[in-house]
């Protein structure tokens, strides 16, 4: 099989264990394919971190899971030197859970920002520092952070600056009645079997060479355009219209930028074109830009969110040429 044919072998798997949920396994192999990071927003029970363990059961790759508490320290996820006076060396360094391909940052905001800022260099620069040393991550490396968006009592609200770190911003929400009757059939079947047949692991080089084939994805300049006057956009809504300039204080970074390219060129791969289109760019600009708006205090007493932001933006934007 080609690298496309795995990345879609991969995805049945994964369908077959994860019902109702096809957006979100989608959007976990973009971000994969698109070596970026994932916030993922969802009410408990909605098969968050089954998707992330699935992936790692089909994927020949390690999976770390860091449930975010208000006690944890930066050092439970890093790592931290230990003193063994028997060595001749007498510090070493002993990995945190940080140190895998897939790590699960589970209710992120369960943490205060010290603890967050932990994961800060190690999603953007893949690599950890502790104690004056720098430790390189494995090339496969994702984090898939996730929060409860009902439950706020005692939970820190991410900075704007981690918000901008993620690649996409991904909301799930309840599964359809058919797919939920499914989810209980496969949960009772899942239950009456001993042993599961085991298929073979589908190797990280897959994954690598899928990276090799996004980067030759085209994107023309119109696209190009396209993409930046999207972002403009939001950070200009007062050239556009007056209820863009209503609703927008802040508008996307340079990352939102770069995330919408990486993502619509990933996205394009996975529908097997070789050539971005504006229906690309469209797919996954909500997941790309949600998080990086700021909206203005109208915009939130109204109830307008920032998809309903967004909408309006592709309306008002059009493909250069």
């Amino acid at each position: 099989m080609n690298a496309l044919e795995s990345i879609q072998e991969l995805k049945s798997r994964m369908s077959a264990s994860i019902i109702g949920q096809d957006q979100l396994i989608d959007r976990i192999l973009l971000v994969l394919l698109a070596d970026g990071n994932m916030l993922l927003e969802g009410l408990p029970g909605l098969a968050k971190t089954r998707a992330i363990k699935t992936l790692s059961k089909e994927l020949d790759c390690g999976l770390s899971r860091i449930q975010f508490t208000p006690d944890l320290l930066p050092s439970d996820i890093t790592g931290t030197e230990i003193y063994q006076p028997e060595l001749k060396e007498k510090f070493v360094f002993q990995q945190g859970p940080i140190f895998s391909n897939l790590i699960l940052a589970d209710e992120i905001n369960r943490s205060p920002a010290k603890v967050q800022s932990a994961l800060l260099e190690a999603m953007e620069e893949r690599q950890v520092s502790v104690a004056g040393k720098t430790y390189t991550m494995d090339p496969l490396f994702m984090v898939m952070a996730t929060q409860n968006p009902v439950e706020q009592e005692g939970t820190y609200p991410l900075p704007e600056a981690q918000m901008d770190r993620f690649l996409m911003h991904v909301i799930i929400s309840y599964p359809d009645d058919a797919a939920e009757l499914e989810i209980l059939r496969l949960n009772r079947s899942e239950q009456s079997k001993a042993k599961a047949e085991k298929k073979d692991r589908i190797s990280p080089e897959v994954i690598f060479s899928a990276r090799n084939e996004i980067l030759g994805v085209n994107i023309s300049e119109n696209m190009e355009r396209y993409i930046v006057d999207l972002v403009s956009a939001t950070r200009h809504p007062s050239k556009y219209s007056e209820e863009l300039a209503q609703w927008i204080d802040f508008g996307a970074s340079p990352r939102g930028t770069i995330a919408l390219d990486r993502a619509s060129r990933t996205h394009a791969w996975m529908h097997s074109r070789k050539t971005v289109m504006p229906d690309d760019v469209r797919a996954v600009i909500h997941d790309c830009l949600r998080h990086r708006l700021i909206l203005s205090y109208e915009a939130n007493a109204d109830g307008i969110d920032a998809d309903q932001v967004l909408n309006e933006v592709v309306k008002q934007v059009a493909v250069v040429g």
